[in-house]
């Protein structure tokens, strides 16, 4: 089975949908998809991820189903350089969250004050184990970190959804802290990331990232990929968002 997750288009998240730049991604985005015999696809709730699968479900004359997990990771916490206000959960400072040594632990990053303070583990738990429900429909059972092996098949299914809800997924099947996902990769929008199952004994699965953050349809059209999943590549660019 593969997994494809695919974030977003180039977000206008003033009004939770696409920008002109995203709208043209999400159609390069479905010129490819169209092609990959997808058997199911599922979608986060929010505007901008619905309106980019709205252009490949439009040519297929399919239909997704809505998942309220998919929605991008909710949780909101005290930052400890931003004091005023709450900030999404996997934006932090390099200097800050690297002094924590469980922020690198699969079994223990979720244990650090700040995050408990937010009920972050609470969040994770409720879209990992509904995640595994829907593999389970699909004929793969969550046992320890693999999968057992119930209906074995080639499926391909496409999940529409967000940059740090992508992570939290890759996370629970690669058994990796989100923490080192949601700052040390880069998924930019209307990516494509594969995850495909290795089947080496019958009946015992274990996922494997094929590929990560694939823009090859933006490329093949001449777009350039959006800015948006990223910070200034050097600090003395006014061009480029440093926060």
């Amino acid at each position: 089975m593969e997994l494809l997750i695919i974030r977003h288009g180039d977000p206008d998240y003033t009004i939770d949908s696409l920008t002109e730049k995203g709208w043209k991604e999400a159609e390069y985005l479905s010129e490819k998809l169209v092609k990959m015999d997808i058997q199911d696809f599922y979608v986060s709730p929010l505007g901008r991820a619905r309106d980019t699968a709205s252009c490949t479900l439009k040519k297929l004359n399919r239909e997704a189903v809505v998942c309220p997990w998919l929605r991008e990771f909710q949780p909101r916490i005290h930052r400890p350089d931003v004091t005023d206000k709450k900030m999404i959960t996997w934006d932090w400072l390099p200097q800050d969250w690297t002094r924590v040594p469980e922020f690198y632990e699969y079994d223990s990053w979720w244990k650090a004050p700040v995050l408990q303070e937010a009920n972050v583990k609470a969040e994770y738990d409720w879209v990992t184990e509904n995640f595994d429900k829907l593999l389970e429909e699909h004929g793969y059972v969550r046992e320890g970190n693999y999968y057992r092996v119930e209906k074995a098949n080639k499926d391909k299914l496409a999940f529409f959804c967000h940059f740090g809800l992508g992570c939290v997924l890759l996370s629970h099947l690669l058994h990796i802290s989100p923490m080192i996902l949601w700052h040390h990769f880069v998924a930019a929008p209307s990516s494509v990331t594969s995850v495909i199952t290795e089947e080496r004994r019958e009946g015992i699965a274990l996922f494997r990232m094929r590929n990560y953050g694939d823009v090859s349809h933006l490329y093949a059209k001449g777009e350039e990929p959006a800015f948006a999943a990223r910070f200034c590549e050097t600090f003395d660019d006014p061009t480029q968002r440093h926060d």
